[in-house]
């Protein structure tokens, strides 16, 4: 007899070793219909695996998260098998499941093209609509081999060559298809019926360039029509918001092969930098912070101190001086240790909070540059406290109470709160991962925020809660940190005088807001579409003249302007007031100002809002308070 407990804590007994399936169809035809899956401890499996032992079960259905990744997963095998069905001479290599969707890599004689993926599309939907069952084998290794090298797929039998030869592989099939994979799957392809190709990008073979460039093809998949349409719609308000095209059209930035993964700014793109770096200024002032600033270049063997050299040596860029190693530093903390070890330090000067617009860099690949969303060169808002033990949940609390602020007067307020505990490979004792570990928990408790745990997430030297930001369009971007370590304190010396006169280690915070102000800045371009907060914006006012007889007074307008610390910038061309309008709009501008002959007499401009919002003629006075207010308020 084996006995099954359902989640609802119920449970049924079947005479002998039962399927999935055979649960799902005992509930009723419905979930019989539905089921995708089945979760045993914990653990996805097919439809069609058998349960030979006492055990909990779960129907995993497309409602489930997990079901969706494997209604991804399965649309992968389908995207390769009307591939092979199209193509034959095509080899498949690996496609696993991504965020939103999956991908699937080839190598084809010749580049796939976009009237490609609309065909290959239409046969996934063909052969999704023939609901051919998928069906799982095992063989051991070498046989599997030897079958793939028979079929010509020599990419496939080189993965398997790569598992160990006393180990079983599994395929599954669905019609004239049989690929390898661990599972699970669908229980047949009519249940996929909601995916789109998106595009073709290049791929090394094993991720190594002196490898074979495969061709690599992206889709998305869900489980309703509806999902699918959100999604697409998402991604064409990304495309509009794109940083990057963005970037270009506002003249703000560019990026230059002659430094890859390095930003160049322009000067309406550095005052939006000044604007987001100074009002970090004015919080590390107002919340207790000390500026500090580090050297670029630190010894090789402080790096081998902290732990880095060991576990972050291939994203570093070193050189050599005088016979002495040295590394660019890809974060600010060690420096900040020197720092806090010059002179000695008593328990009366902790918590002690030091900040710094660090510039690091990281030796990124090429393919994951995106931007200045994914750079190479970036500078920090990064902070490192000092405290003692007892000082952690205080400080932690602080700390998100006083990020939440800042997130706000940017304008998102929705956060995701994630702690990431101790990773397989970490330094420092277990105590400490355990005290580290508790005190950003009760710190998040106690600032009245829900979270989730990501085990294993956490840095080498510490635990961290990631503060992560949900935009306009619904995507998230991780910005915020705050790690606790006790071990760089240890490696690096670093000490104070206790209230028993005895020397103590610090515990030291690592914490930052907006992270990489690159990044933040591509997240705030991309949140406001380019239409920057009147706080923000570049240009916050544009003063046009409808003829030459208002050039004198149309000065004097950006003169009264600019000395209330206004950015206005003046247009006195010759050309139509509707053009000069229209072209100036297209910048996104938070004001436009005309003055004509009636303006000019009585002492008022015409005001244009961001929109094509027209506010009427007001007196200067007036609308100076207008644009007053909405820079206090960071409206």
């Amino acid at each position: 007899m084996i006995q099954i407990t359902l989640p609802d804590g119920s449970q049924r007994d079947f005479p002998g070793p039962v399927t999935v399936a055979e649960v799902a169809a005992s509930i009723g035809a419905g979930l019989a219909k539905a089921a995708l899956a089945g979760k045993i401890d914990g653990k996805v499996v097919d439809t069609s695996h058998v349960i030979s032992a006492d055990s909990p079960l779960s129907i995993v259905t497309a409602r489930d998260a997990e079901g969706l990744e494997v209604i991804r997963h399965s649309t992968a095998h389908l995207l390769a098998y009307a591939v092979k069905d199209l193509f034959p001479e095509a080899q498949v290599t690996i496609g696993p499941v991504i965020e939103h969707g999956f991908f699937y890599d080839f190598s084809y004689k010749r580049p796939f093209t976009p009237e490609d993926l609309t065909s290959i599309e239409k046969r996934m939907t063909e052969l999704a609509a023939k609901d051919e069952p998928v069906v799982r084998r095992v063989l051991p290794r070498d046989e599997a081999v030897a079958y793939f090298k028979g079929m010509g797929e020599h990419y496939k039998a080189e993965i398997i060559a790569s598992i160990p030869s006393n180990e079983d592989v599994s395929l599954y099939r669905e019609g004239a298809f049989e690929d390898l994979c661990r599972g699970p799957h669908v229980p047949s392809t009519g249940k996929l019926r909601h995916f789109k190709l998106m595009k073709v990008a290049g791929a090394y073979w094993r991720g190594d360039h002196r490898n074979e460039m495969l061709q690599r093809i992206y889709g998305t998949a869900w489980a309703t029509k509806e999902e699918l349409q959100q999604h697409l719609t998402m991604l064409e308000e990304a495309e509009k918001r794109d940083h990057r095209k963005l970037g270009k059209e506002l003249d703000l930035f560019h990026i230059d092969d002659h430094a890859p993964g390095v930003v160049f700014w322009h000067p309406k793109g550095w005052t939006v930098w000044q604007e987001v770096e100074q009002y970090m200024r004015r919080v590390y002032r107002d919340n207790g912070y000390h500026e500090v600033k580090g050297p670029q270049l630190l010894d090789q063997s402080l790096w081998e101190k902290t732990g880095h050299w060991d576990k972050y040596r291939e994203n570093m860029f070193t050189t050599e001086s005088e016979k002495r190693d040295y590394a660019l530093k890809p974060m600010n903390c060690p420096g900040h240790i020197l720092i806090f070890k010059q002179g000695i330090k008593s328990y009366r000067d902790l918590p002690l909070r030091y900040g710094e617009f660090g510039q690091c860099h990281r030796n990124e690949p090429t393919g994951g540059l995106h931007g200045i969303m994914r750079v190479r060169g970036f500078t920090q808002d990064d902070g490192h406290i000092f405290c003692t033990e007892d000082m952690i949940l205080g400080e932690c609390t602080a700390y998100t109470t006083l990020l939440q602020k800042v997130y706000a007067d940017f304008g998102f307020k929705n956060i995701i709160y994630k702690v990431a505990t101790r990773p397989e490979k970490r330094i420092g004792s277990e105590e400490s991962w355990d005290k580290a570990e508790h005190a950003l928990m009760e710190s998040l408790r106690a600032s009245g925020c829900e979270f989730e745990v990501s085990p294993g997430d956490g840095a080498f030297y510490g635990p961290k809660i990631e503060y992560t930001l949900k935009d306009a369009i619904g995507r998230q971007w991780q910005c915020g940190t705050m790690q606790v370590d006790f071990s760089m304190p240890e490696r690096l010396d670093a000490e104070y005088v206790g209230e028993d006169g005895a020397r103590h280690r610090p515990v030291m915070l690592h914490r930052a807001i907006v992270g990489s102000l690159e990044r933040f800045i591509g997240i705030l371009i991309e949140e406001h579409a380019g239409a920057l907060p009147v706080w923000l914006a570049p240009v916050q006012v544009q003063v046009l003249n409808i003829t030459d007889s208002q050039a004198d007074y149309a000065r004097e307008v950006v003169k009264t302007l600019k000395n209330q610390g206004l950015r206005v910038e003046l247009d006195l061309r010759n050309e139509k007031i509707t053009y000069k309008i229209r072209e100036h709009s297209m910048q996104k501008l938070p004001y436009i100002l005309v003055v004509g002959d009636k303006e000019k007499a009585a002492g008022a401009v015409a005001v244009r809002a961001r929109g094509n919002k027209d506010l009427g003629v007001m007196p200067l006075e007036a609308f100076a308070d207008v644009i007053a207010r909405d820079i206090a308020s960071k409206a």
